[in-house]
C-alpha cells in the first residue's frame, strides 16, 4: 500500500474568496494570464459589483499536465468584486469590441477601515482601478475545463 498523491484528488471547480491582501493574492496567482474580451467586463454601480468572465490558464494543472504528457487547460472563470464604489481605468478602448486583454496581476491597496483600492493589471499598459469600501472577491470557475488553444502554457521573460 501506498499513500495517496496529491494526483489522487478528484479535480474540482476553483471557488475561492479574498477578504484581505493576502487572500487576494492567491486569487492573483491564479488569475495570472487570464485573457477576456473587453465586453466580458460588467461595472454594477447600483449592486455595488464589478465583474470579469475570464478564460483562465489552469495554473494548479500545469505541473500535472506536463507531467503526463497532456494538453494544458483553460477554463471560463468569474472574477466577481463587491462593495465597489467606483471604477475607472487606463489603456482600454471599451468601444473596440474585438480588444482582447490578458491579466497580469491583482492587488489591494488598502486605505482606511478596510476601504482601498483594487488595482487589476493588464498586458500592454491596461489597469483597472476599482474604489472599495471593503475586499469583497470572489473567483469561481463555471465550465468544464477545454485545452489551451495555444497548446502552451504562458511565460514571461525574467
Amino acid at each position: 500500500m501506498t499513500d495517496a498523491s496529491f494526483e489522487d484528488g478528484r479535480e474540482a471547480p476553483l471557488n475561492l474568496g479574498a477578504e484581505d491582501a493576502d487572500d487576494l493574492q492567491v486569487i492573483s496567482t491564479l488569475a495570472q494570464d487570464a485573457v477576456f474580451p473587453v465586453t466580458e467586463m460588467k461595472w454594477q454601480p447600483a449592486q455595488r459589483r464589478f465583474g470579469l468572465l475570464l478564460n483562465r490558464f489552469r495554473w494548479e494543472d500545469k505541473d500535472a499536465a506536463a507531467h503526463r504528457d497532456r494538453p494544458f487547460e483553460r477554463v471560463q472563470s468569474v472574477l466577481v468584486f463587491g462593495s465597489v464604489l467606483s471604477v475607472s481605468s487606463q489603456g482600454i478602448d471599451r468601444g473596440d469590441t474585438d480588444m482582447i486583454m490578458s491579466l497580469l496581476s491583482v492587488v489591494f491597496e488598502p486605505g482606511e477601515d478596510g476601504a482601498g483600492h483594487v488595482l487589476l493589471t493588464l498586458a500592454g499598459d491596461g489597469a483597472i482601478r476599482l474604489t472599495v469600501e471593503a475586499l469583497d472577491a470572489t473567483l469561481k470557475d463555471v465550465t468544464r475545463p477545454y485545452q489551451a488553444p495555444s497548446g502552451q502554457a504562458p511565460h514571461h521573460p525574467e
